[in-house]
């Protein structure tokens, strides 16, 4: 059986600690989307992984894990990545990890460019990490990127950086950030290219071909639903299909490759970075803070943090086509004596089930709660549903009535074996 893992948020769902829970009975892990603007954190036997590019399978011996050719991929970042990997023991060989020649590649002057796009926004940035994700892949979009098999060819890819930059450092001299040359960039990312060129070939005839043989495939999703460039909180997203589509275009397996989707949540709402967010509150922010939760793996930046919205999560399970749902961190609420979960918005007097896409819409949004009992018990040592406290199920119960799929995996802390399969 094939599956999809994607967020049904804005990101940092705890997507790496379900994909690594799933892997086991896998056989390839795929990446299909975003780049090192994403971060999965796996903590399995103690130790704590931080993973921005690598699938989480990586983590597993004799699993074979794909970056494929929808991410934009910064090669710098990625050896760094497989370095730290293995200094903690874990190994990475080409068998182990292929990338696509057709993956995009991040540039030094895409992160610059990212800064740039930023300053000029000014009170409406969009809060990106400034990776150079977005750049790259409006290049991708502009027919004006260079994909890993352009890169590998020397004398095509000074030809095609020195076009881009002709238009890049113009922009880069207007805000006084620093300007580029070919060789430059080219020396920039030579060693690592030489590192990762075993790594690098056709994933989509091998993935076709593990399909064909009965092989399960995992599909790991970077981000979140309201990320999604399309049916996010348009323009506070990222700039690739982050929803379940993004599995299939991001690796070249068609949608009927596709068995289930695992859609995650938190057991309440965080998010990153600028942009809407209806049911932040300040009480659940300074509580989840509070503990040492809630600070981004990729950023280190405060998380955003609110109530459970399920008005986000059903239209996420929706357009994802979620068959099942993982939630996780719903040890975080452990100590709350009452619990809101938001069902509707009301916007100008009426009431919507579903999120706008007027993006002043979202400015005047007011969530309506209804309020369940707390637990007030810790779960995190529970491993089956019934071992759940009585409110904590009923809070689950009603999170799955209002989101419109049925649970199948709770995490009640972020090790691996702290997680309850119904």
């Amino acid at each position: 059986m094939n599956s999809v893992v994607t967020g049904l948020q804005w990101g940092d769902e705890g997507k790496g600690k379900i994909v690594d829970f799933l892997t086991e009975s896998a056989d390839f892990v795929v990446r299909g989307q975003g780049g090192n603007n994403a971060g999965h954190t796996v903590i399995a036997k103690g130790v704590k992984y931080v993973l921005h590019l690598l699938p989480s399978g990586i983590l597993w011996e004799g699993k074979i894990c794909v970056i494929g050719n929808g991410v934009v991929m910064d090669p710098v970042g990625l050896v760094k990545e497989i370095d730290d990997l293995q200094e903690k023991g874990i190994s990475v060989p080409p068998e182990r990890l292929l990338i696509s020649d057709r993956a995009h590649v991040v540039l030094p002057y895409h992160r610059e460019l990212d800064a740039a796009r930023e300053a000029s926004l000014g009170d409406r940035k969009i809060g990106t990490t400034k990776r150079g994700i977005g750049p790259a892949y409006a290049d991708k979009a502009n027919r004006c990127g260079l994909r890993l098999a352009d890169l590998l060819n020397k004398e095509l890819a000074a030809e095609l950086i020195e076009l881009r930059l002709a238009e890049a450092n113009p922009i880069l001299a207007s805000y006084d950030l620093p300007q580029f040359n070919t060789a430059d960039v080219l020396a920039s990312v030579k060693e690592a290219l030489e590192r990762l060129r075993p790594h690098i070939t056709n994933t989509i005839p091998i993935l076709s071909e593990a399909y064909k043989a009965g092989k399960e495939i995992l599909f790991e999703g970077a981000q979140g639903a309201y990320l999604d460039v399309d049916f996010g909180t348009y323009p506070f997203v990222t700039s690739s299909n982050t929803t379940a589509g993004g599995a299939s275009t991001g690796s070249g397996l068609p949608p009927h490759a596709i068995n289930r989707v695992i859609g995650v949540c938190k057991a309440y709402t965080t998010r990153v970075g600028e942009g809407p967010f209806v049911t932040q509150n300040e009480d659940i922010s300074n509580y989840l803070h509070g503990l040492g939760r809630e600070f981004g793996a990729t950023t280190g930046r405060a998380r955003r943090c609110g109530w459970l919205d399920t008005v986000l999560l059903r239209f996420a399970c929706m357009v994802n086509g979620v068959t099942d749902l993982a939630v996780t961190n719903l040890d975080g609420l452990d100590e709350r004596t009452s619990i809101d979960i938001c069902t509707a918005y009301r916007i100008d007097g009426e009431d919507h089930t579903y999120p706008p896409a007027d993006r002043e819409a979202w400015n005047r949004a007011e969530p309506i709660y209804e309020t369940l009992p707390g637990w007030q018990e810790d779960t995190t040592a529970c491993r089956t549903w019934e071992s759940l406290p009585e409110n904590a199920r009923n809070y689950l119960t009603r999170l799955a009535e209002l989101s419109g799929a049925p649970i199948k995996y709770v995490g009640i802390g972020p090790d691996r074996d702290q997680t309850i399969l119904l």
